[in-house]
């Protein structure tokens, strides 16, 4: 088997296999007497879902642990057996390695797999796993503590010769001597938490009037996700690309690099689209960052999985060492889909303490490939994280070249307690072009419904032609926001928007009017078959319905915009939609139920396949449709039909379900961690009022105008939701 892995044919046969298992095995041959055969994994979601998956396909045993939030989790009911830990919050269930480590005891597991996040870069509790006589699948405790910490970590590469920006690395943390700092560094400066990662806690702070408000919440940010609020500085480069290398090393000192992955598309600091390798990169190049990766690794002892994160100075074309995660990166599966290799599988194999199954110059770089996360977030409101239940829930088919990682299942909700991911979307192609192509149907093909995602917004990024170039840099989306958001002032791009929910809702219609016709030709109410025959009989009368859609606009704002149809049934079968809106016109559609929610439609002599998603919430049907690239969703009320008066009142009570003028909602659901003013204080216009925190994020509220406070009755730890009114703004 190992020769075949390493002939020139290895990727196809691994995309074969992967096809019914995933990954092909690599034989596996110990040098230990005892190996292991049960792990508990330390986490949650998909990177649970995702270790299980190897361990099962190797014969091993494993043991989940969840919270009371988890109890019915995919994780959970993959894994052989399953332990409480606690209560939802992380701090007391995920955080706890007391918990975990009498999970570990009762179950009789031999080892613990971290995962990511949560406790996988704790040399505490990587050393109190080894202390209870535990295998820690992950790097030696005093590697996680030496570069797991980034201060020390740029000190140690610092003195190994490697480049470092400009920035304080020290152990006092003084406000004002941070202060002092960040001037000698000279603005923009970030503000970075020396552990954790995720983009939690880091601030580009672009002057000195921001700097200590931005300290202050980096460093309650860094505490609630890490347990530990200590701050670097660093100049802030204004053109990077975010490179990293993913390096392995065994017990036997053999460290390998596996080629480099590009994560410079980002928002909130924190990636949403991962490639490898890194696209317009010479073969020169990417040799010197492996090497300073494998050199930065061996300078600690390293062993098992790591990354060793550059930021790239794009005009200067300088690389510099940014930080090393000591753990198994999020975007692991695309340097696996290049390699043809589980990651996983050597994570258990090096533990066990086995040698790596090759050597560097064995390390392939086959073809491409491209991962998407898929958050539960609200784009539009600077992608905050949302929670919700999902109502409706069809990944893409996966196969030889396409992976969906995901700990969710239709059903599950999105919990405030953790991270909004809800999947991994991973493809490959023989090269970067056919890589994206793929990318990008199945994207277009990912159905989520019953709380808002950034699917369309990853779709249209993938589309832009700086993308598709390969012309990225972690400024991308700001960049090249003109493009990416509609833009409500600029009246031909929301014309097009408002034409397309048009088209859409036509279309929904049509394929509405034509189930409910099928159920009622099968059951006709009365006995009246003749009224539901094809055509339908109607003496000197047309069959006609006429219903409000109401839009819900993820294009350019969260206004809901209503849309009234009528659908006239043709006596070919068919139905001419006409709009309440003059201005789009009328279309005739031709529709195909081809079972549950799938139809065919033809509309102007085109025909294509569109699926619809409809689900009950709060009296009210929300309808999502999924046509080509476009996807929309529209509400209903129940058994709403009205006649030309009730539509009037109807009309004019949606106008007015708005909030009044000056009244402030929550961007999110979450937890007030700080309320800065008090109720009837005078504001200004941008002064911080309150801070809320969801998923260890936090988000200032400010007031958007200047006036006088009202009506402010949230205290600290106290949750909200998501809309919930927080106080008004009345002038002064």
């Amino acid at each position: 088997m190992a020769s075949i892995i390493r002939s020139k044919h290895r990727h196809k046969l691994f995309f074969f296999s992967l096809q019914v298992k995933f990954f092909s095995a690599t034989p596996l041959k110990s040098d230990k007497n005892q190996r292991i055969d049960k792990i508990l994994i330390a986490n949650r979601g998909e990177i649970a879902c995702r270790i299980i998956r190897t361990a099962k396909r190797l014969g091993i045993r494993t043991v989940a642990v969840y919270s009371d939030a988890d109890r019915y989790s995919l994780h959970v009911k993959s894994a052989d057996e399953a332990v409480r830990i606690g209560p939802p919050p992380a701090r007391l269930s995920y955080l706890n390695a007391s918990s975990i480590i009498e999970a570990a005891t009762r179950s009789g597991a031999q080892a613990i797999h971290p995962g990511y996040g949560f406790l996988s870069e704790s040399a505490e509790f990587a050393q109190l796993c080894e202390d209870e006589g535990f295998t820690f699948i992950g790097p030696p405790a005093s590697a996680i503590r030496e570069m797991g910490d980034k201060s020390a970590s740029k000190r140690i590469m610092g003195a190994a010769g490697v480049p470092l920006v400009p920035g304080y690395h020290g152990d006092a943390q003084d406000v004002d001597l941070m202060m002092s700092e960040a001037d000698k560094i000279g603005y923009p400066i970030l503000i970075k938490p020396t552990h954790g990662g995720g983009g939690k806690g880091m601030r580009i702070v672009q002057s000195p009037n921001e700097f200590v408000d931005s300290f202050m919440g980096a460093q309650r940010e860094a505490a609630a996700s890490f347990g530990v609020n200590t701050i670097l500085l660093e100049k802030y480069i204004t053109k990077p690309r975010h490179i990293e290398v993913q390096v392995f090393g065994d017990k036997h000192g053999n460290v390998v690099h596996l080629n480099e992955r590009d994560c410079s598309v980002q928002r909130r600091h924190q990636k949403i689209i991962e490639e490898a390798p890194a696209p317009n990169v010479k073969s020169e190049f990417r040799s010197h960052l492996g090497e300073a990766a494998v050199s930065a690794a061996k300078a600690v002892g390293y062993h098992n999985a790591g990354t060793v994160e550059f930021i790239v100075d794009t005009l200067s074309g300088q690389f510099y060492f940014m930080e090393m995660n000591t753990r198994l990166q999020v975007e692991h599966p695309v340097t696996e889909m290049i390699v043809g290799q589980d990651l996983v599988e050597w994570q258990i194999l090096v533990a066990n303490g086995e040698r790596l199954p090759m050597s560097q110059s064995q390390v392939p770089l086959s073809g491409h490939s491209f991962e998407a996360r898929i958050y539960a977030e609200n784009v539009l409101k600077g992608f905050l994280p949302a929670t919700g239940v999902l109502h409706h829930y069809c990944p893409v088919p996966v196969s030889s070249t396409v992976r969906v990682e995901t700990g969710v299942e239709q059903g599950d909700a999105v919990s405030m307690h953790y991270d909004p991911m809800i999947a991994k979307l991973v493809v490959w192609g023989e090269n970067r072009a056919a890589a994206l192509v793929k990318l990008k149907d199945c994207l277009s093909k990912f159905q989520v419904a019953g709380l808002p995602t950034n699917i369309d917004f990853i779709l249209k990024l993938a589309n832009h032609v700086a993308f598709e170039n390969g012309e990225v840099e972690t400024h991308f989306i700001e960049n090249f926001k003109d493009d990416l958001f509609i833009d409500p002032s600029h009246s031909v791009s929301a014309h097009e928007a408002y034409n397309a929910a048009n088209h859409s809702a036509a279309l929904v219609v049509a394929c509405i009017c034509e189930k409910e016709l099928a159920t009622l030709r099968k059951k006709p109410p009365g006995g009246l078959s003749i009224w539901y025959a094809h055509p339908p009989f109607r003496v000197h009368h047309r069959a006609t319905r006429t219903l409000e859609l109401e839009w819900e606009n993820d294009c350019y704002d969260s206004v809901s915009k209503l849309l009234k149809l009528t659908a006239i049934y043709q006596p070919d079968g068919s139905y001419f939609i006409e709009a309440g809106d003059s201005s789009f016109p009328s279309l005739e559609v031709k529709v195909a139920h081809l079972g549950n929610n799938d139809f065919r439609v033809e509309v102007n002599g085109a025909s294509m396949n569109i699926n619809l998603a409809t689900y009950l919430k709060d009296q009210t049907e929300h309808i999502h449709i999924w046509q080509g690239l476009h996807h929309h969703h529209f509400k209903q009320k129940v058994g709403l039909e009205l006649s030309d008066e009730e539509e009037t009142q109807h009309e004019h009570a949606f106008e007015k379900a708005s909030h009044p003028l000056g009244t402030v909602v929550a961007p999110m659901a979450g937890l007030v961690v700080k309320v800065l003013v008090k109720d009837g204080s005078e504001v200004e216009e941008g002064q911080p009022i309150l801070v809320l925190e969801a998923m260890k994020m936090e988000h200032i509220v400010k007031a958007p105008a200047a006036g006088f406070i009202s009506g402010l009755q949230v205290a600290a730890g106290q949750q909200v939701n998501d809309s919930g009114v927080l106080f008004s703004i009345k002038e002064c």
